[in-house]
């Protein structure tokens, strides 16, 4: 008898159902999250389970990473495509479960990809260095704007970041105000270094990553989040599939040649979005035939519109790339 398992997983508890061919319960039961409750409720199905389906939810790693290790087939569930029965007025965590294990049964159920554990780490630390980014140009800027406010002259960024400048502002409190936010960027900058040093010994000698950075403007943090945050490229069926992976597709419901409305924009992957943006608007300054693309398509639309008409022909490239091991060719691309 072919058994389906459905979990809800929470912060601190995850609801187990296990249905038959039949939708009938099996076992429904709320465990703790620690991973030798849910080994033990599952065990007594272990031979019959055609799959576990577990939510992606912020804290997936150790529930999947566990019975994965533990031999369960699993299923990530995509959250945000999964359709809940439209008749229903009250819905609970058993029946979230259930409708998972239902929704598997069915062979409906929309699932996402589970990144490999060995290399889910170093992804996650890329992902890391660039919150870190992100937390240090907030404090660069603060202080930047606080000297402008207060003595109305400029800094330019570059002289900020130099090691011997001395805030100099009047009165004490704006001093150290001021003096604390550079500090902070300091300490910051400091470990964003020693991440990018680490990633670069483990990600440079991956053939994807050399072959990435054969993209003009793709260097050394745009190819490694490219090649993490991509993954195994078999994973995706076509170009189109990853390109929309990457936001660089536009998300509208068109009919009759009329616009009807919107899907979700934020649907795919941000930081590939973001390398990707990155990489068109250096692509721009250095290779000249995206610079003639860029320029025809600002003529008939905008610099928005057009940037990510690059992004998204640096998109296909990379699959392409990635797909079939060639480097980057801008004469197959931008002619």
């Amino acid at each position: 008898m072919a058994l389906y398992c459905g979990i809800d997983l929470h912060s601190n508890n995850h609801v187990v159902v296990v249905i038959d061919d039949e939708d009938r319960r099996i076992l429904e039961r709320r465990l703790g999250n620690e991973l030798t409750l849910t080994l033990q409720a599952l065990e007594p199905f272990r031979s019959e389970l055609v799959g576990v389906a577990v939510e992606s939810t912020f804290n997936w790693y150790w529930l999947v990473d566990g019975l994965q290790a533990a031999g369960y087939p699993m299923r990530l569930v995509n959250t945000t495509a999964v359709q809940q029965y439209a008749g229903l007025k009250y819905t609970d965590d058993r029946y979230d479960a259930y409708w998972l294990a239902h929704l598997m049964r069915l062979g409906i159920l929309p699932t996402g990809y589970i990144y490999p554990k060995e290399q889910r780490g170093i992804r996650d630390l890329l992902r890391r260095r660039m919150q870190l980014m992100q937390a240090a140009s907030t404090q660069l800027i603060s202080v930047q704007s606080q000297i402008w406010r207060e003595t109305g002259e400029r800094i330019a960024t570059r002289r900020l970041k130099q090691a011997d400048f001395v805030v100099d502002l009047p009165g004490a409190a704006q001093q150290l105000s001021a003096q604390s936010a550079l500090l902070v960027y300091r300490a910051i900058h400091a470990q964003q270094t020693v991440l990018e040093q680490v990633l670069l010994q483990v990600v440079g000698p991956q053939p994807n990553y050399q072959l990435l950075t054969t993209i003009p403007g793709v260097g050394a943090i745009l190819g490694m989040t490219i090649a993490l945050e991509t993954g195994d490229i078999r994973r995706f069926p076509g170009v189109g599939h990853y390109a929309s992976y990457c936001r660089c597709v536009r998300s509208e419901k068109v009919s009759n040649g009329k616009k009807k409305g919107e899907g979700n924009a934020k649907s795919g992957n941000k930081y590939l979005s973001w390398a990707f943006a990155e990489a068109a608007h250096f692509a721009v300054r250095y290779q000249p035939l995206a610079k003639r693309f860029f320029d025809r398509k600002q003529r008939k639309t905008n610099g928005i519109v057009a940037i990510r008409s690059v992004a998204h022909k640096l998109a296909r490239a990379a699959y392409y790339m990635l797909r079939d091991q060639v480097p980057f060719d801008a004469h197959q691309l931008f002619a």
